[in-house]
């Protein structure tokens, strides 16, 4: 019996201009954020950051979900350039030394695994009830077909509606020493290609994007 397609099982229906449409038609934006060492901040500082924190979460009205990805890093073609230098270093105190920082790399991944941490910010945009039935929710108008699509127009005002949100967010969280950036189309595919290929994304291996996606 032949397995259904991931796809069958996923809430996006797609995902274009770096905007991610649910099958119910709402829309999800996605920021990335730089990390901040709070630990090494002095107690004037973190207590600066805390009510700036503060301040943005009471600003906020709408929702937002925070998500942490830890991710296994692997070095291994780091530590086989390292190699490829060694060998192709003249100098020979240089050889030496190149030899000594990978010996002291390899040294450190040998007691436990590297991990990677990635910060994101997904902020939603539901349209209005009465959009939301006109375009998929689960109550229907009267005359309303069964399968209704997102019209470009719409489309293109929820966008825009979305990434007011996502600067306001943005703006939030610079003034709490964090850096957003939103991500574009390729980086959200490859982001949830992530999600569902670990292996293959440790190794650094990601699917070719048509030319045609990537906008």
């Amino acid at each position: 019996m032949p397995r259904a397609p991931t796809q069958q099982f996923l809430e996006i229906k797609q995902i274009r201009e770096g905007v991610i449409v649910l099958r119910d038609k709402t829309l999800r934006g996605i920021l990335m954020l730089s990390s901040l060492n709070f630990a090494l901040k002095a107690e004037e500082e973190q207590t600066a950051i805390l009510y700036q924190f503060q301040e943005f979460l009471n600003s906020l009205d709408f929702s937002c979900q925070l998500l942490v990805q830890t991710r296994r890093l692997n070095i291994t073609g780091y530590l086989d350039k390292l190699k490829d230098l060694e060998e192709k270093q003249e100098n020979e105190l240089l050889k030496i030394q190149t030899k000594g920082y990978r010996e002291f790399v390899a040294g450190m991944i040998k007691g436990g695994t590297i991990m990677t941490k990635s910060f994101f910010v997904i902020i939603p945009f539901y349209p209005s009830p009465l959009e939301i039935q006109e375009f998929g929710g689960k109550k229907k108008l009267p005359g309303v077909p069964k399968t209704p699509t997102l019209t470009e127009e719409s489309f293109q005002r929820y966008k825009s509606q979305l990434w007011q949100r996502m600067e306001f967010v943005a703006l939030g969280l610079r003034r709490c020493g964090l850096q957003a950036i939103p991500l574009i189309t390729p980086e959200l595919i490859e982001l949830f290609w992530k999600f569902y290929h670990p292996k293959e994304a440790e190794f650094g291996y990601y699917p070719e994007i048509p030319p045609e996606l990537a906008q």
